[in-house]
């Protein structure tokens, strides 16, 4: 019993820790990210320096995060078959990478970023005291999904996004009380230091009709083939990259070239950043149908090419601003259709359906 209550007592306190160390990296990220956009919405001429910021994220990574370019593929891997530990440099490379990213003006998220710095640290508080393979899996599990809860923050999202994401259909239950400790910490501590997290307007859903139910249903399918469609591209897309331009820093800098191109073609600067306007939007007026296309194309440019950032934002801009498109035709409310479309797109395209929820 007493053996019992010491390894609880072990593990309470290795997931606060761990908690610890995703709010506060995850309240510093969110810090900088808001003055990087708020910098950029003010200064617009500064995306003429993109493919120089492609250009120096690209050797950065070639000179010092081979390892680490992998991203949240390389913390998945590490939880699967551990093999060797994740490089302390993985947060401050991604860190850095993804704040320029934002300030210069890519399409990117931000989650993906906070889910790889707080596995990262967490693999480093398991190096440091020497905690088994089995153990270190839950550590890297509670420090991915403390990392993801407080970057949106949604603490019960954070406890099933990391033992969620390791497998379609399927949740890993190892660490469940663990992720509740961790994901609570990162919570309290962004809410502490009042990081800036994102508000988005309550939905209330009408009554429930057949019209509605087969609305929602139809919606469905097409929110799951646009998840699809995304994650087809976006792999593929970064082989073909990365098959024709096999060097980091040109790549980046012809993505950063490309994207130029695109803003001014386009002469819009819509679809740069995060786009939280425009997610905010369409919940009040049906989006234009050629959003989630355009923010498709910058998303995949931008990622593939080397810029930093995660999914998650350009993900649920597609959703909300597809299903608010297709509102009208449906007769459905803006708002609710930009809300399923928010939570279906995401939780489709990143194999965690419960956290989307």
């Amino acid at each position: 019993m007493s053996s019992r209550f010491f390894i609880t007592v072990r593990w309470a306190a290795l997931s606060g820790v761990s908690g610890v160390l995703a709010g506060t990296s995850a309240s510093l990220f969110l810090f900088l990210l808001d003055g990087a956009t708020r910098f950029r919405e003010l200064h617009s001429q500064i995306i003429f320096f993109l493919p120089l910021g492609g250009l120096f994220i690209g050797y950065l990574y070639q000179r010092w995060g081979r390892k680490t370019q992998q991203g949240n593929n390389l913390v998945i891997d590490q939880i699967l078959e551990p093999t060797e530990r994740i490089p302390a440099r993985m947060a401050p490379l991604v860190l850095l990478s993804t704040v320029l990213t934002h300030f210069l003006g890519g399409s990117a998220g931000r989650e993906g970023t906070a889910v790889q710095m707080g596995a990262s640290l967490s693999d480093q508080l398991a190096h440091f005291f020497k905690v088994p393979s089995r153990e270190r899996k839950i550590l890297l599990i509670t420090g991915a999904g403390a990392g993801f809860g407080a970057a949106i923050g949604a603490p019960w999202a954070g406890i099933l996004f990391g033992m969620e994401m390791l497998q379609v259909g399927k949740t890993r239950w190892i660490a469940l009380w663990q992720s509740g400790i961790a994901s609570w910490t990162a919570f309290v501590i962004t809410h502490f230091l009042h990081a800036p997290h994102t508000q988005y307007p309550k939905v209330l859903a009408p009554p429930a009709t057949v019209t509605l139910c087969i609305g929602v249903l139809v919606l469905s399918l097409g929110w799951g083939f646009w998840a699809r469609a995304f994650s087809w591209l976006m792999h593929h897309f970064e082989k073909w990259i990365a098959l024709g331009l096999p060097s980091l820093p040109l790549r980046g800098a012809i993505g950063g070239v490309l994207i130029l191109v695109l803003v001014f073609g386009l002469g819009t600067e819509r679809y740069l950043g995060l786009g939280i306007s425009v997610i905010q939007a369409s919940f009040e007026i049906p989006a234009q149908l050629w959003d989630p296309i355009l923010k498709l194309i910058f998303t995949l440019i931008t990622l593939a090419s080397g810029f930093k950032g995660g999914e998650f934002i350009p993900l649920v801009f597609m959703g909300s601003t597809l299903g608010s498109a297709l509102s009208p035709v449906f007769e459905m409310p803006p708002a609710l259709a930009g809300a399923l479309g928010f939570a279906a797109v995401f939780g489709a395209a990143s194999n965690t359906p419960s956290p989307a929820l």
